[in-house]
Parts: C-alpha cells; structure tokens; sequence
C-alpha cells in the first residue's frame, strides 16, 4: 500500500526559512530613530538677532573686535609714530598715581589691580582719540569727506550721499533724523550755496512744516569744521519722534537717491577707510 504524500507544504529548514525576530525589528527601528533625531537637528533652526541674523558667540564678537582694535591700531601707528611711547605714558601715569594712592592708605597691593585696569583704559582712551584724529587728517579736503563723517554716526541717522552736485565735485548730502531734514554741502562756498538753496526748496516740497537745516562745511566763518561735524549734527534739537522720522521718511523716497557718485571713504593716494578705523572713529 502506498503512502500519501502531505498536502501541506513544510517550511524551509535552517536559518534561511526563520522570520525574523525581535532583533531585526530592533535594528529597523533604531535605524529609524536615528534618521528621525538627525533631521530634527538638521531642521532645527538657529537663534536669530533683532536685525534677523544669525546671532554670534560671545567669544567670537570678542575676537572679531580684538582684531579690529589691532588692524586700526596698525593703521594709526603708521600716520602717528609717537602714539606707542603716548600711550605707555598715560598708563605708568595713570597707573603710578593710583598706586600712590594705595600706598599711602597702606594697602598697595589691593589697589594695583585697579591701577592696571584704569592705566589701561587711560591708554586705550589716548588710542581711541588719537586714532579719531588720524582719520580726520587723512580724509580732510578729500571729495566725499563729509559724506564719510555722516556716515560714521552713531544713532538712526539716515544719509543719502551726493543728492547735488557739480563736475569740480561739490556735493550737497541729505540726512534725516530726529532734529528734522540735514542738508550738508562741501566744495566751494560760492557753489554750494546755490546748490543748497535749490535742494532746500526741493525738500521743502515734500515734507512741509518739517525743521530743515543747512550747514557748509568749512574752516571759514559761519561754516562747521569737518571734525566737529559729526557732534554739531548730533547736537541738534530733536524735533521729531521716531515714528514721525519713519513717516518722513516714506515721504521722502520720492525725492530718489544719490544723483552723483561719492568717493567711499575718501583718503589720499585713492585708498579706502578700513572698517577698522570707522568703529574706532565712532567710539572715539
């Protein structure tokens, strides 16, 4: 009699016919898991500033600042040879009189700390204006120079460059700001005051009862020297909130910008001011 073969097909035997178990479920899931923790990294967004930029470490904004103070301590050395010897002075100055002090109160050596920190800061203060005044000379007489100066501001101020002009390059500069419309003239006086009447009577158009201001920069009576631009300008009364400045300043888009190209950072022999030198001169 012959036997019947099973209907049912068996499963494989071996390693090969075994489902696989809680290990590879295991290694899927972790597989998973771990491309799931990268994209969350990957999408995870960086802190932003108030301006909307990425926001930079602390230490990073100390080293980007150290090399500024030393490539625009370079620079000044190089125009003012005598600035390492003035500020060594100020700090054994500044440094010795603070130690006296400590001594004569019996206690030299709780006060020498603060004799370094203030003998320092003495020296850096001498480099700071020292530095400002370098700057100054350099740009002094130079087409754009009071362009440069507006520029460096500290504040919202809001410069438009060469809105006037002439082919001997005399330029006429717009500012607005919180005293009201600033309109700055440098080249010949006999030029410029012309040019400044016609942009006055421009802006006049467009912003109304708004205070408008005229300076000529000059060395010559009734004009403001080019170094003492920056505080005359700041020195102004402030006629105006910031949303009447915002305001008028939409206004004055219409007016357009810049008519005549304005040397940047104008300095002898065609070079160009260093961002160095522009955050010493706005600290100073």
């Amino acid at each position: 009699m012959a036997r019947s073969k099973p209907t049912d097909a068996t499963a494989p035997s071996g390693k090969a016919g075994r489902a696989p178990k809680d290990g590879g479920r295991g290694r899927s899931s972790g597989a998973t898991a771990t491309g799931s923790g990268g994209g969350a990294k990957a999408g995870k967004a960086a802190k932003l500033d108030k301006k909307g930029q990425p926001k930079v470490g602390r230490l990073k904004k100390v080293a980007g600042q150290a090399r500024m103070i030393k490539q625009a301590y370079s620079l000044t050395r190089k125009n003012d040879p005598k600035l390492p010897w003035i500020m060594l002075i100020w700090f054994v100055a500044v440094a010795a009189v603070i130690e006296l002090v400590g001594i004569l109160l019996d206690s030299p050596f709780m006060f020498l700390p603060l004799a370094l920190i203030s003998g320092g800061l003495a020296a850096l203060i001498i480099f700071g204006r020292r530095a400002q005044g370098s700057a100054y000379r350099q740009v002094e007489g130079q087409p754009g120079a009071a362009a440069w100066v507006l520029e460096g501001m500290r504040g919202d101020w809001r410069v438009t460059s060469g809105v006037a002009g002439t082919q001997q390059m005399d330029a006429v500069h717009r500012v607005l700001g919180r005293p009201g419309v600033i309109l700055v003239a440098e080249g010949v006086p006999a030029r410029v005051r012309g040019l400044l009447a016609q942009e006055k009577k421009k802006v006049a158009r467009v912003v109304g009862d708004t205070p408008i201001y005229d300076i000529v920069v000059g060395d010559d009576e009734g004009q403001v020297p080019l170094r003492k631009l920056s505080s005359h300008v700041m020195k102004l009364p402030r006629n105006l909130s910031a949303a009447e400045v915002n305001s008028l300043g939409r206004r004055m888009s219409a007016l357009g910008g810049a008519r005549m190209p304005v040397p940047g950072g104008p300095l002898p022999g065609g070079r160009q001011m260093s961002v160095s030198q522009r955050q010493v001169r706005r600290r100073g």
